[in-house]
């Protein structure tokens, strides 16, 4: 392949990948590791220096990790026919009453296993004068290490949760944009499908009570009505030549109008607690779900654009629609499909939009309309119809994730967030520009 087209076609992937190494760069950082990692490596450590059954103390503070590592470590710790390593939990007042306890007694320690914040703690400061019956334990603390906070398993995660509804919105936006065609009122369709949801959830299927069952269905409900509204666009840009902007602008004003009307301008937080599986559970390999349902979603597309007819009949739509008419392509059910599977896409969005924040609200997908269609030209898809893949745009809208948490990683303010987010769109544009003129 030549290096022109090797450019053009994953010029992306490179792109992305080029952030990436930049932003790894920008936030190496001193790791400190938590919880059973954490728990592991301070306990091989204490038999390395003191044997299977070290004489420990473990202070930790009343907080999620550290317990967690607190736990752990006095499991590793434990062995048969010795006594359990001695657990503090709280804070510099706890320790010292249990290092006065223990040196009144006249117990011996080996070591006080502390996390990076306990460690520092001045109860610890002077253990030889201040209990000299414990015997001068040392104060073992995890070690640290050097690794890019951008690069943190957790943060790689946040950042495709984050990117998910924008993703999936994206998925439709991209076979309306390679139609030649645009949809404005995929936020307001978004924030619709929310309400619906969070409404259907709490008049019909039972409110904090509500079945799964009964929750599907309203979600199915939510998307098939904004499945419907984009029907319409579609049928009024097709029957009517109505421009799709125009339409899709009408529509989003709809949307928007609706979802307050039907919210009264409140947000709807009757939902059961289990309602948040979708947006924010993790069963398999601890990847969120959103992120699962994206990556299917995608795949079901790439399958749809590349390998089915109607794909193609969307890209000859896009290319040149009298052309494609008079080839026997049926352009205004072409259309149609288009305009109907965003509106879907938006919808299903919404569900899970409503499932992260766990209510259904009519200011969600503010602005969402502008990111996903930044998502899409940034993913390579021609503005002007005809061009674009589907995992470009998942590209896209990973490059445009990947952008903003590595700005606020490094503390960019959002001013300027906005700036640069502003330039990589229109650079873009000047790409697939000069890619045309070529």
């Amino acid at each position: 392949m030549k290096p022109a087209r090797l450019l053009s076609e994953y010029g992306m992937l490179l792109v992305l990948a080029l952030l990436c190494a930049l932003f790894s760069a920008l936030t190496f950082s001193d790791q400190t590791p938590t919880g059973e990692a954490a728990a592991k490596q301070v306990a091989e450590a204490l038999r390395q220096q003191f044997g299977k059954s070290p004489r420990v103390l473990i202070a930790v503070r009343d907080q999620p990790d550290d317990t967690a590592y607190g736990s752990a470590l006095q499991q590793q710790l434990s062995v048969p026919q010795a006594p359990p390593a001695a657990l503090v939990r709280g804070d510099p007042k706890d320790a010292r009453e249990t290092l006065q306890r223990l040196n009144a007694a006249g117990e011996r320690l080996d070591a006080i296993a502390c996390t990076r914040a306990t460690g520092e703690w001045l109860v610890f400061a002077d253990l030889k004068n201040d209990f000299p019956k414990l015997g001068g334990p040392l104060l073992v603390t995890p070690r640290s290490y050097r690794w890019p906070n951008f690069l943190k398993s957790e943060n790689l995660l946040n950042i495709a949760n984050q990117i998910a509804v924008i993703a999936i919105v994206a998925i439709g936006m991209s076979m309306v944009i390679i139609t030649g065609g645009i949809d404005l009122s995929v936020g307001s369709l978004l924030a619709l499908s929310a309400v619906l949801t969070a409404r259907f959830i709490r008049d019909f299927a039972g409110g904090t009570a509500a079945s799964p069952a009964g929750m599907f269905l309203c979600c199915l409900a939510a998307v098939l009505l904004c499945g419907a509204v984009g029907c319409f666009s579609g049928a009024m840009i097709t029957r009517f030549a109505i421009p799709p902007f125009i339409v899709t602008l009408a529509m989003m004003l709809v949307g928007s109008g609706l979802a307050y009307i039907l919210a009264k301008g409140q947000s709807i937080y009757q939902i059961p607690d289990s309602f948040v599986w979708l947006g924010r559970g993790a069963d398999l390999w601890n990847i969120p779900n959103a992120v699962l349902l994206m990556a299917g979603l995608y795949g079901l597309a790439h399958i749809l654009m590349s390998r089915m007819k109607l794909g193609r009949h969307l890209y000859a739509v896009g290319g040149n629609s009298e052309a494609a008419r008079l080839s026997g392509v049926p352009v205004n059910r072409v259309l149609l499909f288009a305009y109907t599977a965003s509106a879907s896409l938006a919808g299903l969005g919404g569900v899970v939009m409503a499932s992260q924040l766990k209510s259904g609200s009519p200011t969600y997908g503010g602005m969402y309309e502008l990111y996903v269609i930044a998502a899409v030209v940034v993913g390579g898809t021609s503005l002007t119809g005809g061009e674009g893949r589907i995992f470009g745009t998942l590209a896209g809208a990973f490059t445009i994730a990947v952008i903003q948490n590595g700005m606020n990683l490094t503390n960019v303010e959002s001013y300027t967030q906005k700036v640069v987010l502003g330039l990589v769109i229109l650079g873009a544009v000047l790409v697939d520009k000069a890619r045309q003129a070529r």
